[in-house]
This record gives C-alpha cells, structure tokens and sequence, in this order.
C-alpha cells in the first residue's frame, strides 16, 4: 500500500509526527511511506530511515497535486489539517485519513480558559488518525536522526565545555513564548554550570547579550550551526532548558532530561515533551500559577495580549536552576 503523509510546518511539529510515520512503516505489510512538507522544512525528515520518497510544497499547489497524481496513492494521512492539505486530499482520489486538530476545543481554551481538550497528547492523536489501518503507538517515542557529517566532535567545543554542559534553547517562533532577555541573564548567572546558548541567526544578538554574563562559561552557539548540527548540539548535552519551541521535541527524541518553560502557550494544550511509552519522568514543567489568562495562544503571540507578560517576567528562576541542579547530580 502507498501513503502520502502530509505535515507543512513547523520543525517542532514535523518531530511530533514522526511515531505516526514509524508505527505507519513498521506496522502495515509493504506500506510505502511517501512524506509532504514545505521545502523550507526539509531537513527535519531528510534522514528519516521510514520515509521512502519526499515531496516539498513551493508554492505551485497545482504543479505539486500533478505530481502526486502520477503516484497513485491509496492512502492520504493528513497529520496538517489546513485548505491546502484537504486540497490534496480531494483531488488525489484516495481515502483521506485526517488529525483531529481541536480546533473548538483550542479556542475554548485560549479565548474563553474554557478546558475541553481531550488530555491525549498530539502524538497520541496522530497516531490515532492511523486506528482504521490497525496500527498503534509502539511507545518507542520520538526520532530524529542527525546525518553523521553533521555531528559535533566534542573537541571542536570551548575545553570548559568539553566535559558536559547545559544547553539552554533560547529561541522560540513568538515573543510571548520566550524569557526576556534579563530573565536569561539571571538564569545563566545562577547555574554554576558550563553552558551552551543554542538558537538560530535569529537569535545572536539576544544570546550575545545572554553571553556577556560570564563569556568563559557561556558559550553562544545561536547562528553558528545548522539545525542537524544544533540539534547535536542538544543530544550531546547534560541537560535542555527549553521554551515551547522545535528543539525541545529533538531534545526528547534524544531522551534527554528537559526543563520546558511555558509563557503564552501551555501543557493544557497537551504539547508538552514526549518520552518513551509516555514517561513523565526526564523533563518538568515550569509556568507561573494562578494565571487566568494562560494559554491566551496555541502558537504564541508578538507581544503580550494583557500587557503585563506574567508568565515569563513572573518565572522562578531559582526554582529552575534548583531543579537543574538536582538532575545534574541524578
């Protein structure tokens, strides 16, 4: 059987797919797994060993539909959920499969603090698109697979970092999803740690500033690297302190203890970090209690819709750094 698996954007999301896609290849006889995402996207699957064929939008819908006309495919698994995708859907003459986004449930979440969202994480719920084909969740987690000429060699790091460091992830796709600036500051000045500043171009003014506190032990890696090398970056880590962001999925791909700080968004929205069979165990959630107003976004937001932004400038720093410090003596 051949599938047409479609998921646009974004990295964070693509890396939640990837059980679906495993237990998809593993799971149904001869399946032929093709995979569907923007170009810009590319490099998040490229080494995904389940994947046989890629496809990349570029903005010619028409043209691509064409092309995937001539593959005959008997299943569209549409993990996306947006016009384009049930655009494919419809025109390629194949029984559609389709995520259940929780469109009403998010709104009533976001905008009105109304919780209805079912409590089952979106890898559960890609997985679940899969139910009428008989597969199921193997609890083996997420992947991400570093093709082996983008590894780090240990040596090429600063010598204070050669023998373990923390990497603190400090980008994020909003404003409303990241510590300001003083709050990484303080961070990084109060765990006693070796640590590695990892983000994209986008980032290095920011982590410049962040690596001004103590330039020996902060490294600022923001920009320097590709995604696979960043990503490595993260697997060769003591231990990730994350916001709700791309990194923080691969850093669970790699079982990685994780420390994943919640602004604008949430775990209520039921993307918090994913572990083998679900564990709960290798990461802890920090947000500020006793807000109304989070989530008030499932994506994140430029500026504060309230305009005080309390669940970043109100986040317990200290709490942080002690439970850092806790695991890096586990």
């Amino acid at each position: 059987m051949k599938f047409l698996v479609i998921r646009f954007s974004s990295i964070g999301d693509i890396v939640l797919t990837t059980p679906a896609i495993r237990c998809l290849k593993q799971q149904v006889a001869n399946a032929e797994v093709h995979f569907l995402t923007k170009e810009n996207f590319k490099t998040v699957t490229e080494g995904n060993p389940y994947i046989d064929k890629f496809f990349y939008f570029k903005n010619d819908l028409s043209s691509l539909i064409n092309e995937l006309k001539l593959e005959q495919y008997d299943y569209v698994i549409d993990l996306h959920d947006n016009f384009r995708s049930k655009r494919i859907g419809w025109a390629l003459n194949a029984k559609v499969l389709t995520y259940n986004k929780e469109r009403i449930e998010k709104f009533l979440l976001t905008k009105l603090h109304i919780n209805k969202m079912a409590g089952r994480h979106i890898v559960e719920r890609c997985i679940d698109t899969l139910a009428p084909l008989g597969v199921v969740n193997d609890g083996k987690g997420m992947d991400y697979f570093i093709p082996e000429r983008c590894e780090i060699k240990m040596e090429d790091l600063p010598v204070p970092h050669m023998v373990g460091y923390i990497a603190i992830v400090i980008g994020a796709s909003y404003f409303t999803k990241k510590l300001p600036i003083h709050k990484l500051q303080e961070l990084c000045k109060k765990l006693d740690y070796p640590i590695i500043l990892v983000g994209g171009k986008e980032d290095a003014a920011e982590a410049t500033a962040i690596a001004a506190v103590d330039p020996i032990r902060i490294y600022n890696a923001c920009g320097k690297f590709n995604l696979h090398e960043s990503a490595d970056l993260v697997c060769k880590s003591k231990l990730v302190i994350s916001h709700d962001t791309g990194l923080q999925y691969i850093a669970c791909a790699f079982n990685k203890p994780v420390l994943a700080i919640w602004g604008g968004t949430s775990p209520l929205l039921d993307v918090e970090p994913y572990y083998v069979n679900n564990s709960k165990e290798r990461y802890q959630n920090f947000l500020v209690e006793g807000l109304t107003c989070q989530p008030c976004s499932n994506f994140g937001t430029k500026t504060c819709p309230k305009k005080h932004f309390h669940c970043m400038e109100n986040q317990n720093i200290d709490a942080i750094v002690s439970a850092a410090n806790n695991w890096l003596r586990a």
